[in-house]
């Protein structure tokens, strides 16, 4: 093995020039990461620490943010608990929705480009326009969905307007548009080998048996990433719950109207609200970066989770 000492310097210019030639290549991917993640995070961490409002030089207050946020603000706790609520209920409801539309879809003999069209039209309904859309149909008052209810001589929730339903209508919102989750699974699905159904089917497995010898193992990587970017989109939930909400309350004017999101309740307010509301609205930046970086470690911490069991549940099923 040769030493430093006896490169010639004709192979020490061409490593050099290897050395450039890669870090040309990944140069937009440092820029990329640097301006957009680093440089973020780097400055909310910074601000965190300080009173700031974006018009006045910041001023430093140590833990102070950190210290109104967590005790303090009175909106914190239950946004995070909204927030956590909606991670575990909807992104579970979403991933088992959406393998069940898509197990049925992939058995129909006939229509089943109709029915394709049919499940993944309403993902892509913008979200202000679905959400209001929702608001109006489970109206207590005057909605057609409680209507029907009524007339069945079923219980009539006040849905958006009681804190108790406002985050299952929340979650009823989301799995109707299932239609992303719904191709991913089917595109998966479809991959599963033939073979190895038909194998299950000569030991004498049944439906159930092969769904869960066959077809989980073959689509886990598939499940496990559809639940690490709903945990991370579900923490960034907010147009949904801020349009229902003023829906509901009656508030929906223009920009320049000022409301306090929650309704009803604080049932409906999320952590990403609480970031514009302090950030934008009563511009505190400290507090607002506070919050920033409580989501991000959120997010690590669930990302970092499902990777580990999930990467252990792979490794069980090769």
């Amino acid at each position: 093995m040769m030493s430093t000492a006896t490169i010639s310097p004709g192979l020490r210019h061409k490593r050099r020039r290897e050395r450039l030639r890669n870090l040309a290549f990944l140069s937009p991917w440092l820029i990329g990461v640097s301006v957009f993640f680093l440089y973020p995070l780097i400055s909310t961490a910074y601000f965190s620490f300080m009173k700031y409002d974006g018009f006045t030089p910041p001023v430093w207050t140590g833990l102070r943010n950190w210290q109104y946020v967590f005790t303090d603000y009175p909106f914190f706790w239950p946004a995070l608990r909204n927030t956590l609520w909606l991670v575990i209920v909807m992104v579970s409801l979403r991933v088992v929705f959406g393998l069940g539309i898509g197990l049925l879809i992939t058995k129909v003999k006939t229509g089943a480009g109709f029915f394709r069209t049919a499940f993944y039209l309403p993902y892509l309904a913008p979200p202000v326009a679905a959400t209001m859309a929702f608001a109006f149909l489970l109206n207590p008052g005057t909605g057609p969905v409680n209507s029907i209810l009524g007339r069945l001589g079923l219980p009539q929730p006040g849905w958006f307007n009681d804190p108790a339903w406002s985050k299952p209508a929340l979650t009823l919102l989301a799995i109707w548009g299932i239609g992303d989750l719904m191709v991913i699974f089917m595109a998966s699905l479809l991959d599963v080998p033939l073979e190895q159904y038909e194998a299950a089917s000569l030991d004498g497995a049944g439906a159930w048996q092969r769904f869960v010898h066959v077809t989980l193992p073959n689509i886990s990587p598939i499940v496990l990433f559809a639940v690490v970017t709903g945990v991370i989109q579900t923490m960034q939930y907010y147009t949904q719950p801020l349009i229902a909400g003023k829906v509901a309350s009656g508030v929906i004017g223009g920009s320049g109207q000022q409301f306090e999101p929650g309704y009803p309740d604080k049932s409906t307010l999320t952590l990403p609200q609480l970031v514009y509301n302090l950030g934008f609205q009563r511009f505190d930046t400290g507090g607002a970066s506070v919050i920033a970086l409580v989501l991000f470690g959120l997010a690590m911490v669930f990302t970092a989770l499902l990777m580990r069991r999930g990467s252990g549940f792979l490794a069980t099923n090769d």
